[in-house]
């Protein structure tokens, strides 16, 4: 049995052109737009994030852009809800839902079935602050490596973020973080188009992209948002990009330091998209830069999906 996707989503590396491709697929298909890029989900963080103008946005109706404040915490959990009623809205008035974004654990919330754990902002504040105390961030990936040392092979030394997500949990549920891993099992029918380029390629186009952002006005856009409150919000304030150009704006950095920064930051981020996408089997690569993408990506979307029977691998 097969049926006709319910969901589209566009996924790859930062600076493939997910956003363009997915504006092509939308216009093809009759479709709109849902934004799985954590940081364009905030007002104001245009420049940084290189979220689409409206000007630009060919009359396609865009979902989930601009509805939190810098002040605000992105969660997960959040999204999911946020993007499992733009999904039913869109497809209740006979349109096709085109996910587009870079975060991939996002992809995963609004197309799997995904658990997300309970959180605790105790706990979480007093594992924050252990990782700036004696034996800092050390000491927490030790007691992860000994609680779940699944999740502590799978995150990163360095991201502190992740190690204090994946105790808090521990400790919250007596469960290991890495069992509330997502299943590769859709919700419903879907198609997951990847985009894929040459790493040298990639990187001079982050290179390119981050001196732009700082050409376009980034600057004065981090000023702006640090007037409203940007260095308090906990999500926010660490967006490749704008913590960079904080520290510019407090003299800690210089001009072409934070613009080196933000390609260096930008390029590591790539390269974790890609090991996190490139596991999943059901992912459709295509070449970023190859002649006739659009008509490629467009057949894959129209292409039947096997039945949910046969999602699970």
């Amino acid at each position: 049995m097969s049926t006709a996707p319910e969901v589209v989503a566009v996924v790859g590396a930062t600076a493939t052109g997910k956003s363009d491709l997915a504006l092509d697929l939308a216009e093809a298909l009759g479709g709109e737009v849902v934004n799985a890029d954590a940081m364009q989900l905030y007002r104001g963080m245009d420049i940084g994030t290189n979220k689409v103008p409206v000007a630009q946005r060919r009359g396609v109706a865009h979902h989930l852009l601009d509805v939190l404040e810098v002040t605000d915490e992105a969660t997960l959990a959040d999204f999911q809800a946020r993007a499992e009623a733009a999904i039913v809205d869109i497809r209740a008035r006979g349109r096709i839902p085109v996910l587009a974004g870079g975060s991939g654990l996002y992809v995963r919330a609004a197309l799997d079935h995904l658990e997300i754990p309970p959180t605790d902002p105790a706990v979480r504040a007093r594992l924050e602050a252990e990782a700036t105390g004696e034996g800092g961030v050390a000491a927490l990936r030790a007691r992860l490596r000994s609680a779940d040392p699944v999740a502590a092979e799978a995150i990163e030394a360095n991201n502190i973020r992740r190690i204090v997500r994946a105790l808090e949990v521990v400790e919250i549920t007596g469960r290991p973080f890495s069992a509330t891993a997502p299943t590769k099992r859709y919700r419903r029918p879907s198609v997951v188009i990847g985009l894929h380029d040459d790493r040298a390629a990639l990187d001079v186009r982050i290179e390119r992209r981050a001196r732009r952002m700082w050409a376009d006005g980034l600057l004065d856009e981090v000023a702006a948002l640090d007037a409203l409150g940007l260095r308090r919000g906990r999500t926010a304030s660490r967006a490749i990009g704008y913590a960079q150009a904080l520290a510019e704006l407090d003299g800690r950095i210089g001009r072409e330091e934070a613009i080196a920064q933000t390609a260096q930051a930008t390029r590591r981020y790539a390269r974790r998209q890609e090991s996190w996408l490139r596991p999943d089997h059901r992912v459709e690569w295509l070449e970023a830069t190859a002649g006739g993408l659009v008509e490629a990506a467009t057949d894959l979307a129209r292409r039947p999906t096997q039945d949910p029977s046969e999602w699970t691998p």
